[in-house]
């Protein structure tokens, strides 16, 4: 299976990419037992030139096309950005801008962001969310938000954890509802469920009959005439 993580960070050391390795390995670590698991991370950061041409010239350059077949061909996708303005960065918006737009459907997809405050944690929901969903991705129930006083603390590591779990049941399809095969019915079975049902058809009716008869009126005047 092939986990593609997106990172919109722009600092090196950069929080959005530690977010990003923390819930790629949490993910690869909740496949199941012997699944080989290969993660390609893309680093926005050194796509933005060729990001910018391709809004210009319409032809992406060699390493923002090899991003783009990357995360077209991934099983599973994990996306993280840094809150510029109270939403995703612009840099975040133009990469999935010049992708593809069926690139992602039905694609499950992680979402997560960091921000210097948890008062813009409602990101996910408003901007990220919306994006993924008109993309057509299935985007996982627990997204994953990182201010700067949540490394460290209680809850993001669970949080991280429960995101993961879900990405990679999605990805493994332990959530498909299994199918069985109809059970194939040989002719000998066939013909003795044809023979019961003409039996209980012929029986019906013959029940019908006798429940329902028909008298004609002249001997129901006559019936009367003699009492």
């Amino acid at each position: 299976m092939r986990l593609v993580v997106v990172s919109a960070g722009l600092s090196v050391p950069s929080s959005t990419r530690l977010l990003a390795d923390r819930l790629s390995a949490a993910t690869a670590g909740r496949t199941s037992p012997g699944a080989d698991v290969e993660v390609e991370v893309v680093e926005l950061r050194d796509l933005a030139v060729e990001i910018a041409h391709n809004f210009t010239n319409g032809f992406p350059g060699r390493n923002l096309a090899a991003a783009l077949a990357a995360v077209t061909a991934a099983d599973g996708l994990i996306v993280v950005t840094p809150v510029f303005s109270a939403s995703y960065s612009g840099l975040f918006k133009s990469f999935f801008d010049v992708i593809d737009p069926d690139a992602l459907a039905g694609k499950p997809v992680l979402i997560a962001a960091t921000g210097g405050s948890a008062r813009h944690s409602l990101v996910l929901e408003h901007a990220l969310r919306p994006l993924f969903s008109y993309l057509r991705a299935v985007v996982v129930p627990t997204a994953v938000y990182a201010a700067s006083e949540d490394w460290g603390a209680e809850g993001l590591p669970e949080r991280i954890e429960r995101a993961a779990a879900e990405l990679a049941t999605l990805m493994t399809g332990l959530s498909a509802p299994s199918t069985r095969p109809a059970p194939v019915k040989d002719e000998k079975d066939e013909k003795d469920e044809t023979a019961e049902k003409t039996d209980k058809a012929e029986k019906t009716g013959q029940a019908g009959k006798a429940e329902f008869t028909v008298v004609p009126f002249a001997d129901q005047l006559a019936a009367l005439a003699a009492r």
